[in-house]
C-alpha cells in the first residue's frame, strides 16, 4: 500500500450551527502529518458533525479549515479526494447481509481508479485484520472486528487524511486500547489521523508523543474561538444533533465551480 505522506490540517473557530442550537463551537487546532489527533464528546456532542466537516463532507457556520493548503469549503470536493471516513453511523454502515471479501471488493470499485494489485490485503494488515476468514459474515463480527474493518476499508483509498469515529463504540477497555494502538501505528506510517470518542480512559494509557488530545468538543454558544496554537487538536457536550443526512456535503465545491 502506498504510504502517502499525511496532510496538514489547520482549523480556526470553526462552528457549525442549525435551527436547533449548536453542534459544535470554536474548534481550532494543527494536526501534523504523523500525528492522531483526539477529540472528545459524548453522543450527540458534535463527533461526527466535526469529523464530516473537517474531511470536505459537510460545511460549517463559520471559521476556516485548510487540509493540505486546500480551503474548505472552497476546495471541498479536492479535501475529499484526499481524505477518507472509518465506519460512521448514517453515513457508511456496513452491511449485515455480505461478507468481509464482498465489502473489500465494493470498496475497491468505489476507488473509480485502478488499484495495486493486493491492496486490499495491505489494507486488512494494517488494520490489524491479517488473519480473518473473508467469507465471514459482516453481521458475525465482532465490535472490534467491524471497527477494524471500517479503517481497512477506509485505507482502500490511501488517505492522506484518515477520520475515525467513535472509536470506543461499544468496546471494553482492553479493545479500546488495541483500537488506539492500531490507530497511533497508521498515523505514524502514512495519513494523519482524526478521531473522536466518549471515553478517553484507554486512550490515556497508550497514548504516545505524536497524540494529540483528548480535545474536548464543545456546543457552547457563547464559546469563543480557540487559538490554534493552544493545542495541535479543537472543541464539551450538549443536547444539539444536527441530522447527518441534511448537512452533508455532496455537492460542488463552496465558489460554485467543479475542481479537477
Amino acid at each position: 500500500m502506498r504510504r502517502a505522506t499525511g496532510a496538514r490540517v489547520q482549523a480556526e473557530g470553526v462552528t457549525l450551527a442549525t435551527r436547533e442550537g449548536p453542534v459544535y463551537t470554536g474548534v481550532g487546532f494543527v494536526a501534523r502529518p504523523g500525528t492522531l489527533t483526539v477529540f472528545q464528546a459524548d453522543s450527540g456532542g458534535g463527533r461526527s458533525a466535526l469529523l464530516l466537516t473537517l474531511t470536505g463532507r459537510m460545511r460549517p457556520s463559520e471559521g476556516t479549515v485548510y487540509v493540505d493548503g486546500h480551503e474548505l469549503p472552497r476546495r471541498a470536493r479536492r479535501v475529499r479526494r484526499i481524505s477518507s471516513l472509518g465506519l460512521m453511523e448514517d453515513v457508511n454502515a456496513l452491511d449485515d447481509r455480505l461478507r468481509v471479501r464482498e465489502h473489500l471488493s465494493e470498496g475497491l470499485l468505489l476507488r473509480m481508479r485502478p488499484a495495486a494489485r493486493g491492496l486490499a490485503d495491505e489494507a486488512m494488515e494494517a488494520a490489524d485484520l491479517g488473519e480473518l476468514d473473508r467469507r465471514t459474515m459482516v453481521k458475525d463480527l465482532s465490535m472490534l472486528e467491524r471497527r477494524r474493518l471500517g479503517v481497512a476499508l477506509a485505507l482502500l483509498a490511501e488517505p492522506r487524511l484518515l477520520a475515525v469515529d467513535d472509536v470506543d463504540g461499544g468496546l471494553n477497555g482492553e479493545h479500546q486500547a488495541a483500537m488506539w494502538r492500531t490507530l497511533e501505528r497508521l498515523a505514524g506510517e502514512g495519513p494523519t489521523v482524526i478521531a473522536t470518542c466518549a471515553d478517553a480512559d484507554a486512550l490515556d494509557r497508550v497514548a504516545g508523543p505524536d497524540t494529540q488530545g483528548p480535545v474536548p468538543i464543545r456546543q457552547d454558544p457563547a464559546h469563543g474561538p480557540d487559538d490554534p496554537a493552544e493545542h495541535e487538536g479543537g472543541a464539551d457536550t450538549g443536547p444539539a444533533r444536527a441530522r447527518i443526512d441534511d448537512l452533508l456535503d455532496r455537492g460542488k465545491d463552496g465558489d460554485g465551480s467543479e475542481q479537477a
